[in-house]
């Protein structure tokens, strides 16, 4: 029986997926930011689908596309409202989507 580590997974989807690039859409993101005072955190709210594909993404690299729901999160992200996750060592792209309240 193989154990799913970090390596394995990784070596996995090298494999799999050779030419292509790991693509998660969700609505609810990964990591949110929120202003606390006068400082902005980075948080990772309550999530099934987050809490499961956060470790295939920091395994395998990748872009995850969420709409982006943190008070904060305009204030993260670049110009094409990306960024990089998570913030203490980086190991994939947030693209945050910016919904309506309609």
């Amino acid at each position: 029986m193989k154990v799913w580590t970090r390596d394995v997974l990784s070596e996995f989807v090298r494999i799999k997926l050779e030419g292509y690039r790991l693509i998660v859409v969700s609505n609810r993101e990964p990591f949110q930011h929120r202003r606390v005072d006068d400082r902005i955190d980075c948080i990772q709210p309550a999530s099934g689908m987050a809490s499961a594909l956060d470790p295939v993404m920091r395994a395998c690299g990748g872009l995850w596309i969420a709409h982006g729901s943190g008070d904060a999160d305009r204030q993260t992200v670049d110009h094409f409202d990306h960024v990089q996750v998570p913030p203490d060592r980086p190991e994939y792209t947030l693209r945050r989507v910016w919904l309506s309240k309609d």
